[in-house]
């Protein structure tokens, strides 16, 4: 095999394991995209913030944060403050659920907010 197609197929194979790794679909129905990949260029304070989002029949089931590198006061406070709002909302393909962030962890949850709005496009491009 010469070297250009070799590339070509190993180009593929990756982004194939890339979106695999964004959204699946489990059992019951509930999809589950991870925002890791999704929205890398999305920074809190300290960097990264990646989420995964699960929804059910186009309804927000929870939305959980991943490992980082913020603040674990900050993060606490969106875990406890913000994240439950998402919870048992309606999404649809023109709207991303309008959350407000938590005061004094205002990167974090901008952060959020765009991992959420980014897994939602996903979802409905995807789905």
């Amino acid at each position: 095999m010469t070297k250009k197609p070799l590339v070509a197929l190993l180009l593929l194979c990756s982004l194939t394991a890339q979106a695999d790794d964004v959204m699946k679909k489990e059992k019951d129905g509930t999809y589950v995209i991870n925002t890791t990949t999704l929205a890398q260029d999305v920074e809190g304070y300290n960097g990264p913030t990646p989420v995964e989002i699960y929804i059910k029949k186009n309804t927000l089931v929870k939305v959980v944060m991943l490992k980082s590198q913020e603040t674990p006061k900050y993060n606490a406070r969106v875990k406890q403050l913000m994240l439950p709002r998402y919870e048992g909302v309606k999404v649809t393909k023109k709207s991303t659920p309008a959350v407000d962030g938590v005061t004094g962890a205002t990167f974090t949850s901008n952060a959020v907010k765009e991992n959420v709005r980014r897994g939602l496009e996903y979802y409905w491009k995807h789905k």
